[in-house]
């Protein structure tokens, strides 16, 4: 296959990269950073400016990436592959006290395959070799048939070896419908790469915590609270989990167990559709409820466009800066086809 010389500006960088290679995936690959969130031109995050040269740019969403927008020049990277040699010039500020993992291919077995709730499973895989990431980011999961699905990892920086995956069903899904729910077992040979994002716990920042999610946006907490757990902290945590009904909570014993033992911790289950003995309602509008005002704390989302950008304005109304909010967005192929954007200000972080 052709490669190609991609200088990457300010940097001065060069790097080569094939021509059915996305320049994002050969920056990363070089331990190059680069910003990026969804891999799969939907959210813009990688967007870019070519300044010299040819790329074909992909299946951007025309949403993500305007047409006024490609006639200047500009590219989404997670899916832009040079035909010839490229200069781009992009944002390269990394936020200090964090690490920056290139991106590697691994191969694994899995050994746990479980339903944890109602269309969700939880996957873990040993790999050969462990992988290097931030608590909060994902790998890209190969599935059989070529395609490749993105997952938060759940499990602990710290443990390498072992990725854990919170999965759930999309309905008619390649890879979900496909495999993961019919025929995927413990056993089973498979390969993945990452890690990828930049939706990472910021070790530095000594704020109280807010970690905020919706369904398996659970997962990447859960690693940040492992990490957490592995590295000492004494800052406060409050866990808020969404989700429509009690049967869709899970691990909900562990964080209550990790609640009693420790006083720095607070686990605060969300039901949107049940009526229980627990408090009802959305994330956002029970957020809003609890913290009228959260200035002074960092705050995690994850989840769907939807949850994340109701959480963002409930975090917004309660005098939380942009620069203090971290958040990542779970797409799906509906959101691709609806042409879901979420962006609402370059200042709060993916």
């Amino acid at each position: 296959m052709t490669t190609h010389t991609v200088r990457i500006e300010p940097l001065g960088a060069e790097i080569e990269c094939r021509e059915d290679q996305t320049v994002l995936d050969a920056a990363l690959r070089e331990g190059i950073w680069l910003p990026h969130a969804c891999t799969h031109g939907t959210c813009g995050t990688c967007k870019a400016q070519i300044l010299e040269g040819d790329a074909d740019l992909g299946d951007a969403s025309p949403y993500a990436l305007l047409e006024s927008e490609r006639e200047e020049g500009c590219a989404l990277l997670c899916v832009a592959c040079p035909r010839g040699d490229l200069v781009v010039e992009g944002e390269v500020d990394v936020e200090e006290g964090v690490d920056i993992h290139p991106v590697r291919d691994r191969a694994g077995q899995v050994t746990v395959v479980e339903d944890i709730a109602p269309d969700v499973r939880r996957v873990v895989i040993t790999l050969d070799e462990p992988l290097a990431f931030n608590p909060g980011q994902y790998v890209l999961l190969d599935v059989p048939g070529g395609e490749q699905r993105p997952y938060s990892i759940a499990s602990s920086p710290a443990d390498g070896g072992r990725i854990e995956l919170h999965i759930k069903r999309s309905e008619g899904g390649v890879c979900t419908d496909g495999w993961i729910f019919q025929t995927l077992s413990a056993g089973e040979r498979v390969t993945l790469s990452g890690p990828y994002g930049q939706f990472s716990f910021r070790p530095l920042r000594d704020e109280p915590v807010l970690l905020l999610a919706g369904g398996t946006g659970l997962a990447p907490m859960v690693s940040m609270l492992r990490h957490l757990l592995e590295t000492g902290t004494e800052r406060e945590v409050v866990l808020y989990h969404g989700v429509a009904a009690q049967e869709d909570l899970y691990d909900a014993e562990w964080f209550e167990t990790l609640q009693a033992e420790h006083d720095w911790f607070t686990y605060r289950p969300a039901l949107s559709r049940d009526s229980w003995q627990g408090r009802s309602g959305r994330v956002p509008a029970l957020l809003a409820e609890d913290y009228p005002r959260a200035s002074g704390h960092v705050a995690y989302v994850c989840g769907s466009p939807a949850m994340v950008a109701d959480t963002l304005k409930s975090l917004m109304k309660a005098r939380l800066f942009p620069r203090d909010i971290y958040r990542e967005d779970f797409f799906d192929a509906a959101d691709r086809a609806a042409g879901t954007h979420v962006v609402r200000s370059p200042l709060i972080r993916r």
